[in-house]
């Protein structure tokens, strides 16, 4: 839990703390004069779009082409059959509230959950120029009194102003602003298509809205005006080089850290930071290094994991350079590398989460966001933690931190692409799962801290440090990785029952412990053990901590109680 000083505290030299923990004021993005210039600017669109509104309907409606409006609706009117009424019916509904609104916030969160993310100022600019435009239209409404045309309406009235076209404008801020953001990101003849068709789709809204007898050719007119200079003035406001809400210079980073290492305080040990160069990026790395400086830590190496070396052999130089603290940023796999180099050492480690899975983050209760998860760490305490060790046919004995396993989970693990992962995260793991659910079942023997051989069939065991995995399911209930014992879970369902019964299991977040003598539990046994070994009767596909390994038929796990410190916020266990 982070308890760092507020905002305006000074430390007793009177010199002022920091706000949290990764954060400066050399790194401020301008937000609060963004809103003012927005806020500004939205008045006076506003104004503009209601001052022409009043012109419209006052001094200029006998004047051309305004006394032309009603005989082109006429003309609509005239013109309608059943197929153009239900093509009109699904043009309007793309701009109808419930669609904005809905795909608005789908594609907000896409821009913040779907790899590479978080894209702040993308969703930021989607969002809120959805809102301006809607917020003006409610202004306009109530400042501008038209009435709708004198033709036959084929939807039901709202009791709002005729002018201007609310579908026209929400979707001009919805789908020329997705237009805006496929072109700033999608390169070449596919990304200038998709904008092409984007921006079609307010101008057939507002053809729909002429057809179906709703607005003036002027109302939709205004509607376009309204939804263009919202995304012009959050545009401005968000996405420009030289935006209101300007981004920190280039060299914010180094002048926070230099502030930051200025400021009296404790001089601490050496730190290493090994870091996974595919999922950690420049501000991720100069978010972290910052942190750092702001707890004391003047002394940082950056190490970047490789291919052949995915930090095991990083860890272990750091070790023998005497860090005094290594920082392990990436995923399970590279968290598991470092700890294996690390487990005995007494060396301490901060898991800093930037992958896919991150399970060991998640059950240790750090953030996701690696820079407040590195914070949370450097304000807590070094706890503990117990390591697995697996070994077999084929699997050097190596530690895992979080799970290992055989059959399904890792048939997945083997069969989910690097690309399906970079674009999805880990749902990528669902969808392969999926297409493995109808995989053979496995033959087994189980023998668990030299107790007799239990055998059994199974579609997964899994043999887990830890319990919780994505979405909070508890996988493995009541597995700790601080109890000197690891879990054991076989899952064999059978049918689609069985596996009803298993997710009632799970969901439940109990566990009917299994014992060394028991008969077989149901589609879902757990053990607790020391030690345990698995015989299977055909090679099977294995992973340790979702990186696959080698196939085969053993398996030898154990456990090594305490092995590995690590710093945890305070209160978490």
């Amino acid at each position: 839990m982070e308890t760092t000083t507020p905002a305006r505290a000074a430390d007793p030299s009177g010199v002022p703390a920091p706000p949290r923990l990764g954060h400066s004021p050399a790194l401020s993005s301008g937000a609060g004069r963004a809103v003012a210039r927005i806020a500004a600017f939205a008045v006076c669109q506003a104004a503009m779009i209601a001052g022409l509104g009043l012109l419209i309907t006052g001094p200029a409606r006998n004047l051309w082409p305004l006394s032309a409006e009603d005989a082109l609706n006429d003309a609509f009117e005239r013109v309608r059959n059943d197929a153009l009424t239900t093509a009109s019916a699904i043009a309007s509904g793309a701009g109808d509230t419930h669609t904005v609104v809905g795909v608005t916030v789908l594609c907000c969160l896409a821009l913040l959950v779907v790899p590479p993310l978080p894209r702040w100022r993308a969703a930021l600019f989607l969002a809120l120029a959805v809102w301006l435009q809607s917020l003006v239209f409610l202004l306009i409404t109530e400042a501008v009194d038209r009435t709708r045309p004198d033709v036959e309406r084929l939807d039901a009235s709202p009791p709002t102003s005729s002018y201007t076209s609310g579908h026209t404008g929400a979707a001009t801020a919805l789908y020329a602003g997705l237009a805006v953001l496929v072109l700033s990101r999608v390169r070449g003849r596919w990304g200038r298509v998709v904008a092409v068709l984007l921006l079609l789709i307010p101008l057939l809204v507002g053809l729909a809205r002429l057809y179906r007898g709703m607005h003036h050719p002027s109302d939709v007119v205004g509607g376009l005006l309204n939804g263009a200079l919202s995304l012009f003035v959050v545009g401005r406001a968000v996405l420009a080089d030289d935006a209101w809400a300007a981004r920190p210079p280039a060299d914010a980073v180094d002048i926070a850290v230099a502030a930051a290492e200025r400021r009296p305080g404790p001089s601490r040990e050496a730190a290493v930071v090994i870091v996974n160069p595919t999922v950690t990026d420049t501000a991720t790395r100069d978010r972290l290094r910052l942190v750092l400086a702001q707890r004391g830590y003047a002394d940082v190496t950056f190490v970047e994991t490789t291919e052949r070396d995915t930090g095991g052999g990083q860890a272990a130089d750091a070790v023998r350079g005497g860090a005094g603290l290594i920082v392990a940023c990436g995923g399970d796999g590279t968290i598991r590398a470092v700890a294996d180099a690390l487990a005995g050492t007494g060396v301490t480690l901060a898991v800093v989460p930037c992958g896919t899975g991150n399970l060991l983050a998640r059950n240790l209760g750090l953030p996701l966001d690696p820079a407040d998860a590195l914070a949370a760490a450097l304000t807590g305490e070094p706890r503990a933690l117990d390591l697995g060790t697996i070994s077999g046919d084929g699997i050097a004995r190596t530690h895992f931190t979080a799970m290992s396993g055989a059959g399904l989970d890792a048939a997945v693990m083997g069969s989910t692409s690097d690309r399906a992962k970079s674009a999805l995260g880990w749902p990528a793991y669902v969808l392969a799962g999926l297409g493995e659910l109808r995989g053979p079942r496995m033959r087994l023997a189980v023998t668990l801290d030299g107790a007799p051989a239990l055998h059994r069939t199974a579609r997964m065991v899994l043999i887990a440090n830890i319990g919780t995995v994505q979405g909070g399911t508890a996988l493995v209930p009541g597995a700790r990785p601080d109890d000197g014992l690891l879990d054991l879970a076989l899952f064999d369902p059978r049918g689609a029952g069985g596996w009803l019964r298993a997710a009632g299991v799970l969901l439940r977040g109990s566990r009917p412990t299994g014992t060394a003598g028991g008969a077989h539990g149901g589609p879902v046994e757990f053990f607790t053990f020391c030690r345990a070994e698995l015989t299977f009767t055909r090679p099977q596909p294995r992973e340790v901590d979702g990186d696959p390994v080698a196939s085969g038929r053993r398996i030898i796990a154990e456990v090594r109680p305490g092995a590995l410190t690590v710093l945890l916020p305070a209160g978490e266990k």
